[in-house]
Formats: structure tokens, sequence, C-alpha cells
């Protein structure tokens, strides 16, 4: 472990002493470390910390949700094109698990960039991270629960024989019920959180093994023959205008926009048992186990899908995933699959929202977005849980909801928030490493040795690309309004205004992470009245 720098001997032991009953010893003091008492209650295990990174991926509804990017290249830009993204998106875990475990704190992405950024650019830099960051978690809360609304009135459509769709203010009307309803069960079920994160685990991967098991059985079963292998593995088509090439690459859209949340166990650190183990170990786990499973779910699928890859893109039902559960299982046998894939989709809203709310938590420490003050506090009375940091991003999700109104490709924006923004979340300090941080890096339990800056390296570049890969629109070039990818205009304006809101306003008060370690914040002439010290500069 890493040699630091220490706060003040008695500080740290009176934080010690008050977070006994939150935390281990050996846990607060890491934390304190790096400038922060305790605050929230650790009860997650590593297995426990890797299920809400899995649990948000949730493989089976994820693919569900995305495999209409991956669809127009056929079988095998569907299949090779998710495990060469996801092998890719694995060096981008290992280097942030490599951070992860020297130091593990809530805020991480925009406190590491904060560390290893040079002098002159940190404090705009960790500004950026940080929304973006958010940003992109609440993109992610908005297009899972309106996903989960497609994949509900998808079984009224299936039910009904595709004779019936819902209507903009419907799909609305339920997202909204959903969004509330993940807020409630994030405040009170606190307590059990950590077990629910272990049944999560359980059902995805009985889903995982029942798609394997089922699919096949049940094409061959009612008639059908399975696709061979050379056209799951060596068929490549184009529903494109693109050419067939960059149509393939396309295809790397689907594991990006579901391979998209495994910094949720940085988000966790305050709450993980043995953080610098847990931490690193369940974002490794959870990437690494995407990669082999989601090319496994997805040959199945191509080995059971319709010949003809425009009848599936083009489902009655809205969704592709439900017309290939159709074609092989039937009515019922389609209704039972997507039964279980909602109640999936709906325990990733509720492990996004707890995630989220730690990210939303950490800044408003931080004293980075408005309100902080009142968005920092943590509710001992309902088990101490961020419970403002909940309800405000429940109002923020609300809002960005009213896109659904419009239509479903002002709707499809809340994709493009969350998979741009946490891009550059993921990249920024990842890259602040490699150019300023040799030096100040200090390996924790997990490192991967001489690789570190080779793997970080790939990582970054991955990510740029990934990047300009999510602003292509899928349709082909010159899109019409309604076939345009308007990722760059939304995360334009999110990325423009938050900076706009720094160099005017924020810059006179945001100076990095405030030190908290001494449980006593000091009236001071900044926003949010409180004494700041960098804790960067203790943590060496």
């Amino acid at each position: 472990m890493a040699v630091r720098e220490s706060p003040p001997a008695t500080a740290t032991a009176t934080s010690t002493a008050k977070d006994a009953r939150l935390a281990d010893p050996e846990d607060s003091q890491l934390l304190a470390k790096m400038g922060y008492k305790q605050e929230l209650r650790r009860q997650y295990s590593t297995v426990q910390i890797f299920a809400v990174a899995f649990s948000i991926m949730g493989l089976v509804p994820s693919i569900a949700s995305t495999i209409a990017f991956s669809l127009p290249a056929g079988p095998a830009g569907m299949v090779w094109g998710w495990l060469t993204a996801s092998i890719l998106i694995f060096f981008v875990g290992l280097a942030m698990a490599d951070m992860a475990s020297a130091m593990p704190t809530a805020g991480g992405l925009y406190w590491w960039t904060h560390y290893f950024a040079g002098e002159r650019y940190k404090n705009a830099l960790s500004f950026l991270v940080g929304y973006s960051n958010t940003m992109g978690l609440i993109g992610g809360m908005c297009s899972v629960d309106y996903t989960l609304s497609l994949m509900i009135l998808a079984c009224v459509s299936i039910a009904r024989d595709g004779e019936w769709s819902a209507s903009n203010g419907i799909i609305y009307g339920v997202y909204v019920g959903l969004i509330l309803l993940h807020a409630l069960c994030g405040i009170f079920t606190g307590h059990i959180m950590p077990r629910i994160q272990t049944f999560c685990i359980f059902i995805n991967i009985a889903i995982i093994v029942a798609t394997v098991v089922a699919l096949p059985i049940g094409k061959v079963t009612n008639g059908g023959s399975l696709n061979s292998g050379t056209y799951v593995f060596g068929h490549v088509d184009n529903a494109t205008s693109w050419p067939t090439g960059w149509t393939f690459i396309l295809a790397f859209l689907a594991p990006i926009w579901s391979i998209g949340f495994f910094d949720s166990c940085v988000h966790m650190s305050e709450e993980a048992l043995h953080a610098a183990k847990a931490v690193p170990l369940g974002i490794i786990w959870s990437s690494g186990c995407a990669c082999v499973l989601g090319f496994l779910v997805l040959s199945i699928l191509a080995a059971v899908m319709n010949p003809d890859v425009n009848a599936t893109i083009n489902s009655v039902f809205g969704q592709p995933m439900a017309q290939i559960y159709y074609d092989a299982l039937g009515k019922k046998g389609a209704l039972g699959f997507m039964a279980v894939l909602i109640v999936i989709q709906f325990l990733i809203g509720l492990s996004l929202i707890v995630a989220a709310s730690r990210q939303a938590w950490a800044f408003s420490r931080d004293g980075a977005l408005p309100f902080s003050r009142y968005f920092r506090h943590v509710s001992r009375r309902v088990r101490y849980q961020p419970v403002r940091a909940i309800c405000g991003l429940v109002v923020v999700c609300i809002i960005f909801g009213l896109l659904c109104l419009i239509n479903s490709v002002a709707a499809n924006a809340l994709f493009s928030l969350f998979v741009a923004s946490n891009y550059v979340a993921w990249g920024t300090p990842i890259l602040c490493r490699l150019i300023w941080g040799k030096e100040r890096f200090r390996p924790g339990e997990f490192y991967t040795g001489f690789m570190s800056r080779p793997i970080a390296v790939v990582a970054v570049l991955w990510l740029a690309f990934g990047l300009v890969l999510s602003m292509f629109p899928s349709e082909g070039p010159n899109p019409s309004p309604s076939e345009m990818n308007y990722t760059i205009v939304i995360n334009g304006f999110v990325w423009l205004a938050c900076m706009s809101y720094y160099f005017l306003f924020a810059r006179k008060w945001y100076t990095g992470p405030k030190m908290t370690v001494d449980g006593v914040e000091e009236e001071d002439t900044t926003q949010n009245g409180s004494l700041h010290k960098d804790p960067s500069t203790t943590y060496k």
C-alpha cells in the first residue's frame, strides 16, 4: 500500500472513534487520509459491490435494450462486435481498478482528476468530470426506466397480438411511476440493499442460463431449425446506408451502451468493506463477466433469430428481443421471459439510483452542485442514506423524461447523454494520470504492475474512439431529422453549460475536494460555508 501523509493524528483518532459504528477502523483511516470522515454505513461485501455493477449492467435486458444497434450488421457483426468492444472496455475497467484500489472514495473520478491533473487545470477538469459523471448517471437512470416502460408496454402489445401500441403520454406516465417507485425503494430498503444486490446476481445468472438453454430447445420444439455456425459467426449484413465495414464498427455501440456502469463500484467505495480490495475486484469481475457472458448470449440469439434480419429489426412489438423470444418460444414463452426481463430491468434501475445518489452526494459534499449544503445531508433516521440526493435526482429525471412526449428520437437522446458523458468522465482521470501522475500514483492492494501504464494508454485510446463513435447517426450519412444522432447536441450543451457555470461563478468557490475529516465544517466566505483544504495535498 502507498505511503501517505496523514491528517493530524488527533483528528484521525476522533473521526475513527466517532465512526466506529459505521466502518472498521482500517477503512475509516484510509478514507481519512483522503480528507473525508466516514458518514455512510459500510455494509457491502466484495461480492455485493460486484453485484451492484453486475446488476446495473443486467446483461440480458441490456442486450434487449441495445440489440437494435448491432442487428443492422447481421449476426456476425452483432456477435464479434460485442466481443471486440467488450475486450477493449475491459482495459478501461483495469485502468479504473488500479486507481480505485489506491484511492477508494465515492467521488472517485473527479477526485482522481483533481489529484493527478496539473495545477493550472485541476479545478476546471475536476469540475467537468464531476458534472459529466453525474449527468451520465442521470442519463442512465432515464434511459433504464424509459426502456423498462417500453418493455412493460411491449408485453401488453404481445398479449394483444400486436394490435395495440402505447402513446407517448402513456409511455411517459409509466416512466414517471417507475422513477418514483425506484426512489422509494432506494430510500426505504437501504438496510437490505446488500442482500437485494446478492439476489440480483442469482436472477441475472438465471435469465442468462434460461436464455441459452430455452431458446434453442423452444425453437426446435416448435418446428423451427437453428441457424448454422457459418451464419451465426460469419454472416455480415448491412441494414444501413453506411458502407458494410462501418456498419460492423457501429455494432460496437451495443456493448458501449450495455457495459456502461462498472464505475458504480467506485461510487459505493465508502460503503464497501475493505474498499481497497472490494472496489477494484467488483470493477474487473463485472466488466469481465459482461465480455464473456454477453458473447455467449448473443451467439445463442443469432442461432435462433429469423434469418431475415429486417423482420426482427422492424418487429411489430417495438422490441427486437421480444420478437426473437416470440419466434422461438411462442406467445406464452415470450411473455414469460419478458416478465423476468422486466423484473431484472427494475432491479437495474434500483441499483443505478443507489449508485447515482452516492456520486451526487459526494459532489455536493465538495460543494460543486447547486444547493450543495442541502443535498450533502445524510439521513440518520433512514439508516445513513443520502435521501435528499435521491429526491433531487428524481426531480431531474422527471424533467428530462419530458423528451418522451416528443418522439422516440428525442427520447433516445437519454441514451446518448449517459454514454458520452461517462466516457469523458472515465477517460479524463486516466489521461491525467498518464500525463501528470507518473510520480504521484501510489499503487493500492490491486495493481496491474508494469502493464499499468500500457493498459491506461489502450483505455484512453478506446474511450476517445468510443466517444466519437457514439456521435455517428446509425442509419447512414445525410440523416433526416428523425434519424439524426443528437449526442453532440445534448452533451455539447451539458459540457458548455457546465464550464460556463464554472468560469462565471463556481471557480470562485470550487477549488477541489474539501477536507471534512475533522467532522466540523467551519464558516468562511465560500458559497457552501465550509473551510476548504485540499485533501489531495496530504494524500501522497
